[in-house]
């Protein structure tokens, strides 16, 4: 019933292998029928029923990018791990390729849930998310509908909803600047649709212009060299279809952050472009929200958005390790 993916069997990671853990490929399914591909990280000499935790992002990234170094990590504190491509990239499933989706991205979140509550080597009642980037914002729609969800780390979150609708920094938040982007990207379905082909948006830019802002400057230095290049990631290539994300823009991916009643944790470096997007989403999820000592911001002194990608040196994986372990 459910389509039979053929993985990559080598390490082809961006980060070292673990001696401490074992490592398999799975998949599991999603309610659409899509099938996604993840990267399996558990404690060697593992006994009795585990706690859980499932790992995706950044956005436009793989599992062999960041969230694979913090399932392998995780699963070094103790944890049973999985680091999952979402649905139309990676390894995974879905047609057509490079889409991305709010309903169904979240369901992703939810499947990969569904897949660890019945690993007979999985207590169902410890399974926590962490989504990275723009999979931190997913990672808390997700916490807000499933109950199953016990604790939550968003890691340098992009709120992909705002992003989208009001660009960078909020600089085209106006229903005049909206409209243009609709209209081009309405357009661009017309011309697609004669054509019979999606044209890709371009991942981060290359080569990198002389004045480029800090942020592109931080995207390349990870993407686009050897620290994070990985030639199925997105941003590492080709990027998303033109019209991949233009869902997001009048569909709010936040709106119920503050009736979520089990854990979170935001993790945000100090100097991040993005570090609004987790000090409003903290603000709005605590607002008028009676579980809200269980929530929780930190911010990283001196970080940059990309270094909670991959400096083990900077992520605080103690912090994460110590808020799992006391609620889940």
């Amino acid at each position: 019933m459910w389509e039979k993916l053929t993985l990559t069997t080598e390490w082809d990671k961006t980060f070292p292998k673990s001696e401490q853990v074992n490592h398999r490929k799975v998949t599991f399914h999603n309610r659409y029928g899509i099938t996604l591909a993840a990267d399996l990280y558990e404690p060697k000499n593992a006994q009795g029923k585990l706690p859980a935790i499932a790992v995706c992002g950044p956005f436009g990234a793989v599992k062999e990018q960041a969230s694979g170094l913090y399932a392998q990590t995780m699963a070094e504190y103790g944890f049973l791990t999985i680091a999952f491509d979402p649905s139309f990239t990676g390894e995974s499933s879905g047609e057509p390729r490079y889409m991305a989706s709010p309903d169904i991205n979240t369901e992703d979140f939810q499947a990969a849930v569904d897949f660890l509550s019945v690993q007979e080597n999985v207590d169902c009642e410890k399974i926590g998310i962490i989504g990275i980037c723009g999979w931190g914002g997913m990672a808390l729609n997700t916490a807000a509908l499933d109950t199953r969800i016990k604790a939550t780390v968003a890691s340098t979150m992009y709120d992909m909803s705002r992003v989208n609708a009001n660009g960078y920094f909020d600089s085209e938040d106006s229903s005049d600047a909206r409209y243009k982007k609709k209209k081009a990207l309405n357009a661009q379905r017309t011309e697609e649709y004669k054509s019979g082909e999606y044209v890709r948006a371009g991942g981060v830019v290359d080569p990198l212009p002389d004045d480029a802002p800090f942020f592109v400057k931080d995207y390349y230095d990870y993407y686009k060299t050897d620290r994070g290049y990985h030639k199925r990631s997105l941003n590492s290539n080709d990027g998303w279809n033109t019209t991949g994300c233009m869902s997001f823009m009048n569909m709010p991916i936040l709106r119920y952050s503050n009736e979520i009643r089990s854990a979170v944790l935001i993790l945000h470096g100090e100097n991040a472009h993005s570090c609004y997007f987790g000090r409003d989403a903290y603000k709005d999820m605590i607002k008028d929200n009676p579980y809200s000592d269980n929530k929780e911001l930190m911010l990283i002194p001196d970080a940059v958005h990309t270094d909670l990608y991959d400096r083990s040196d900077i992520i605080p994986f103690d912090k994460m390790a110590q808020f799992f372990k006391a609620n889940m």
